[in-house]
This record gives structure tokens, sequence and C-alpha cells, in this order.
């Protein structure tokens, strides 16, 4: 197994939201009211920006290989966009691991695939389609039906736009603790209050999450037996107490045995 489940939280980004509207003159704040309402007025409701729009500031990642278990968030609190995209696409460069996510094909590697170029960052591993590795002609990150990224909405859907369902919702349908105190909708004001911090430890749980219910799918597609799914999440349990951390604490005390 090497496996990286990833998640990330995002923030508008009002650069170039103050760039495309002429917005100069205006704090953070106001151009990010502005962007969220001119959206309401193109969606009828929704304040959800295009996906172009979303600026990252935590990237949260579980890794599971054959003599690895780990759970962080990439890059310090104090580091810049492009240095925690630029460190996503280098591990995948280095590494080529299975890329595991909830709504990653819709969301979270479209906006990767934007900052990326934004900031100018090379991927040439990720971006190969087979014609640097003739094996990433029938597996690679970027076909939806490939393995090699495993968006578990789109699998357990079917790829059914009616059938799909949120990560809060299946995970504590499974006995896993789901979103805890935050969700989001409010990144952006956590950000605002200073928060950061408390947004990467949310993004954490957030993975956890995902990285429970993909052990649950190894289960049910057979690639894991009971015994040795029972092991990984000990091992899961074991890491998250040793680590210490009050949102691994928390996370903990909601995940039923």
């Amino acid at each position: 197994m090497n496996v990286l489940v990833f998640d990330i939280e995002t923030i508008p980004d009002v650069v170039t939201g103050r760039r495309l509207h002429g917005l100069d003159g205006l704090s953070d704040e106001d151009v990010a009211k502005a962007m969220f309402h001119m959206r309401r007025q193109e969606t009828g409701g929704s304040d959800f920006l295009k996906l172009h729009l979303h600026r990252v500031v935590a990237i949260s990642a579980v890794l599971r290989s054959r003599d690895t278990l780990k759970v962080w968030s990439l890059g310090d609190p104090a580091a810049d966009e492009q240095e925690i995209v630029q460190r996503f696409f280098d591990g995948l460069d280095k590494f080529t691991p299975t890329l595991v996510s909830w709504t990653g094909g819709g969301f979270d590697l479209p906006v990767l695939h934007y900052r990326a170029l934004l900031h100018g960052i090379a991927a040439p591993r990720y971006w190969d389609s087979g014609d640097d590795d003739r094996d990433f002609k029938w597996n690679n990150y970027l076909s939806r039906y490939h393995a090699r990224h495993t968006d578990l909405m789109d699998v357990l859907s079917g790829y059914q736009a009616r059938a799909v369902a949120p990560l809060d919702e299946i995970a504590s349908m499974l006995g896993f603790p789901g979103k805890m105190g935050m969700n989001g909708s409010k990144v952006w004001d956590a950000y605002l209050a200073g928060g950061l911090e408390d947004i990467r430890n949310y993004c954490e749980t957030d993975v956890l999450n995902t990285y429970l219910v993909f052990l649950r799918f190894e289960l049910m597609r057979g690639k894991l037996a009971q015994s040795e799914y029972d092991a990984e999440c000990l091992q899961l349990r074991e890491y998250l107490q040793a680590e210490s951390k009050p949102h691994f604490s928390e996370f903990l005390a909601a995940w039923a045995e």
C-alpha cells in the first residue's frame, strides 16, 4: 500500500477578484463580499465561487505506505500558497502514490491545477498520460476512471450525480466522527479571524474521515481482509493517541469502537 489521501481548504482569491472586477481600493474582506455577491447573482442563490477563484490555504494528507503512517498538513502555518502546492506536486513526482480523495476530481484537483498554473509549478509525473511512462497510458492521475487517483465520492456513487453523498454523512453512517466544529463555509471567516491553525486542524480531521472511508472501501472490494482492516484501524488509533494533539484526541473520542 502506497496511498496518499488528501484534502484541501480554500479561501477567495481576492487578488484575482480585485483584478477581474476592478475592485482596487477595497479591503480583502470587502473584495470577497463583492465576489460572493456577484456569484449569488450568477447562480440565483449560491455564493460558491468558480474553481479558478479559490486560493489554497491548507492541504492535509494521510500517507500510508509499507512502513509509514503519517497525518499532517503540508508546510508550516507560515508557508505561502506556492510552497504548499509545490510540496504537493513534488511529493507526487517523487513517490507516485495512489491518490485518494472525496470530491477530489471535481474540486480539489481542478483547484490545484489552476493554482499550479498561476505559480508556474512543474509536475511532469502528475500530468503524464503515457508519453513518458507507458504504464501511465492505462493508469494515470488524469483519467476519471483510472485508479491512480480514486475519488471515493465518484466511485461510490457510480459516477451518477443523483447518487452523490456528502463525506460527513457517509463517515457518520459508518461510525466515524464526520465534521467536527467547522465546515467549508466557515473557513473564510476563520481565516479572517486569524484561525489558520484551526483550518489546518479541521482539514486534517476531514482527511482522517476520508482515509477511514477508504479503508472500508478496500474491505468492501476485497483488497483488505477483515483482520487487515481491523489492524489498519488499530494502527491509526495508536498513531493518533501517540501524537497527543487536541484535535486528534477529539477525533478519537468521537470515533465509535
